[in-house]
């Protein structure tokens, strides 16, 4: 017998609006720290540098598999996070299509460079 589920994972990632909710959860979570870091009176750069290891990271995470079936809707909700992490940090972060384009280029990149890629296709 074959059990129905309303959502599954797979590698680490639910269906896209799950996987959204489960994101900006844990995101938000971080940001908490991110505040108490503020209220520290410590420097931008190393609010920034806290911002890209712990809430970027998650949202990132994956992006190149989710981000072209996610809904408008969601990747406004994820924008959201990164809005208010620019507020907290009084600094310019990279939106999240600017994340998504920066990895899909660097993946190509390392694709490109990858050779043993060509040699297969070239003995075919």
């Amino acid at each position: 017998m074959v059990e129905r589920v309303t959502t599954f994972k797979f590698l680490s990632t639910y269906c896209w609006t799950v996987n959204t909710t489960s994101v900006v959860k844990k995101a938000e979570q971080r940001l908490y720290f991110l505040r108490m870091l503020r209220k520290t009176n410590m420097s931008y750069q190393l609010l920034v540098s806290f911002y890209h290891c712990s809430v970027e990271s998650i949202i990132s995470y994956g992006i190149l598999v989710w981000y072209a079936g996610c809904t408008v809707a969601d990747k406004k909700t994820l924008q959201r996070v990164i809005n208010t992490a620019q507020r907290i940090t009084g600094a310019q972060l990279p939106s999240l299509e600017d994340i998504y384009s920066s990895r899909i280029i660097r993946q190509a990149r390392n694709i490109i460079k990858d050779t043993t890629l060509w040699k297969t296709l070239s003995v075919s």
